[in-house]
Parts: structure tokens; sequence; C-alpha cells
């Protein structure tokens, strides 16, 4: 059975994590991902890693052909302009005062195809004082509240690791992107769609973007505060949730104080909430007895609890492996490794994930799918329009 988006063409200008990720889950789903990179490629190819290709491209940049084309040059311009003809979709993550002087915004190239679906992916959106200022995930982390929302309990602010508003702003981009050919596909027309980190950052905090006329700006928005939370054990840490009746009880009776069960003073979590510094000792105390696997196999499916792993540990874990989310890969340089399996199980279409490319590894390839010859090919070359 043919992958969901298969024979829908994506040109991906985006670099770093959001842009480049969200194309890639589009990848998954059967669409042909161009990535068209700038002559020295995409800046996350030059970050830190221990392997000779960057950890961050290789897993953010799958499933996509590489060509790289020089959007400066006039001859670079107008090869990309004939990709655009044939293509579906079109994203970019440029500042909004970008891509217009490039000659790429969506007015521009909507007049390349009609129908075209446009994202542009931008730091704080395309209006308002911040526009054109540079958006990163940290700092996207600490303008929200995220960073604030973190440091609760601690000394202050700390940014939370794993770039967690890039990946969720990268969902929010395919999203976008799936409805608006959805659109297409009802109406036959094109649109521009927008996402941003700010807009994401807000998104994933609605549990805590909100602010009744009765209260005050900095009112206690964090519903979260309760005895949850992450304990040291006899070896390892353990993290665990008992917030409803039928866990509390049980979590009461596996830790040795079964009288508290059913205790009018602890019989609600508002109660329970409220002597949380009570029950957190009690807590601590008791998973000092056995270890943090040890408990998670005890309380296994009584007690929403979990041992603390490492990222390495999901390679081999046999629920990771049983819901086939590590895939291996051979790459040119650095041999096999293994990676994360797609995002999203279709229940029908299944192609298998591809290695990210190296820079410039289509670029023959790409412009010869689109009507170029062998000459235009040579020609754009030699005047080095792409690479």
């Amino acid at each position: 059975m043919a992958d969901a988006l298969e024979g829908i063409v994506v040109l991906d200008l985006t670099a770093y994590l959001a842009g480049p990720y969200g194309c890639a889950v589009l990848g998954d789903l059967g669409a042909d991902v161009i990535k068209i990179e700038p002559p020295g490629g995409d800046a996350v190819r030059q970050y830190p890693s221990t392997l000779e290709e960057c950890r961050a491209f290789l897993g953010t940049n799958r499933n996509k052909r590489s060509i790289v084309i020089d959007l400066k040059s006039a001859e670079g311009k107008a090869a990309f302009y004939r990709l655009v003809e044939k293509a579906d979709v079109v994203v970019q993550n440029f500042r909004p005062s970008v891509a217009p002087a490039l000659g790429i915004d969506y007015e521009t190239l909507k007049a390349k195809r009609l129908d075209l679906i446009y994202c542009s992916f931008t730091g704080y959106g395309d209006t308002g004082p911040l526009k054109d200022h540079p958006g990163y995930d940290q700092m996207l982390q600490c303008f929200t509240g995220v960073a604030a929302m973190q440091g609760i309990d601690t000394d202050g602010p700390q940014i939370m690791n794993g770039s967690i508003v890039d990946y969720y702003s990268a969902a929010m981009t395919t999203i976008a992107i799936l409805s608006a050919l959805v659109h297409r596909l009802r109406t036959g027309e094109g649109q521009h769609v927008k996402t941003s980190l700010l807009r994401s950052a807000i998104a994933m905090q609605a549990g805590q973007f909100i602010w009744a006329d009765t209260e005050p700006r900095d009112v206690s928005r964090w519903w979260g505060a309760s005895y949850s939370g992450i304990y040291p054990t006899k070896e390892g840490h353990l993290y665990l949730q008992a917030t409803t009746a039928a866990f509390w009880k049980a979590l009461c009776e596996f830790l040795g104080f079964p009288h508290l069960a059913d205790h009018p003073d602890y019989d609600t979590l508002k109660k329970r909430t409220a002597l949380k510094d009570q029950i957190r000792p009690m807590i601590r105390e008791a998973l000092m007895q056995r270890t943090a696997r040890e408990w998670e196999e005890l309380m296994m499916g009584k007690v929403p609890s979990i041992a603390v792993r490492s990222i390495g540990d999901m390679f081999d874990h046999p629920q990771v492996l049983a819901e086939e989310l590590v895939v291996e890969l051979d790459h040119p340089r650095i041999g096999k490794y293994r990676t994360a399996g797609k995002a999203v199980k279709m229940g029908v279409g299944g192609s298998p994930i591809r290695r990210a490319p190296l820079l410039g590894e289509h670029t023959n390839e790409i412009l010869a799918d689109f009507g170029f010859d062998v000459d235009e090919i040579t020609a754009l070359r030699a005047k080095r329009a792409v690479a």
C-alpha cells in the first residue's frame, strides 16, 4: 500500500531543528522531501558531535534528498523557481524580512504555482516588535515562562534540555501543512500557513495559560505541585504519580502505610496536596528499601511509577523494541547506526526510513527529475549556482 503522502513534493528550506524535523515527519508519511541547502549547508551540520556527522542533523533530516542551491545568485534562484513549479509545499524558517529580500516569499512563489502550500516558520511570528529578532528554543523557554516554571523548586529559572519547544513546533508545523493539504484536496486552493516557536511555546502551556479576571497576574498556575515527582531509592531514581483514590490506596499499601489510604485527612487530592510536605518524607523513606527497577516491577500496572533511565537505555528496552521505535541505518561516513523509528504508526503504507543525506548528495538527481538536462546542470555547476 502507498504511504499517505506519496507523490507530494516538499521543498524544505529550513535549518536547525524544528523546521527540519517537521519536514522529516512528512517524509515518514511518504512525501518526497527535498532539502535545499545554501553553500556550506545547514548550520547544524557543523554543530559539535562525537560522530563525524552531527547527531542532531542525522536525527532531524532523515527521509530527504539534498540539493545545494545558491538563492542569492540569479541562476540559482531561477533553478529554484523551476522546482517550485512542480512542488506541492515550500517550507522556510527565515526571519520575516529575509524571504522577500531573496524573492522567495509566498506572493512571489504563488505566481509560479497557484495551489502552492507555503509554510513560514518563525521565532516570534511575522508581526509585532520581536518579529525580526533571532529566536531559538532556549530563548523562547525563557521568554514564555517555561524556564521560570522549571525553576519553581530550584534556585532560579532552568532551561529544559532536549529542545522541547523546537520539537513541539515541528509537530505543529507538520499539522499545519497536513491541514493545508486536506484543504487543497477539498477546494483546489493553496495557502500560506504560519507557525512559530512563540505560538508553540504558548500552546504547550495551555494548561497554565489561564488568567481569570478575579485573580492577580502572578497567581500560581502549576497544577502539578503535589507529592508526585522523582524520588531516590536504594539504587537509582523512581518517578511516581498516585493522584487518584485507587492509585493512592495502592501506593499506601506498597509503601507500608495502609492506614492513610482511607484516612479522612488524606481522602482527596486537594487534601493530600496541602499535606505534601508530610507525605514526601514518608514516601522518600519507604522507597529506600528497594531499587528503582524493583519498585517499578512491583508496582507495574497498579501505581503510575517508572524508573528513571537515560536515553541510551531506550535502544534495547523491550517496550521500545516492541513498538518498532529503533531502526538501523547505514551511513557512508559513520557506518551503521541505530535511530528513532517513525513517530506515527499508520495502518497502511510503511516505507522504510532513509538516512539523512550528505550535503548536495542528490543535486544532479533532483535537477534531472525536475526536467533539467545535462547541459543545464553543467552550466549551473560551472556558475556555482548549485553544488
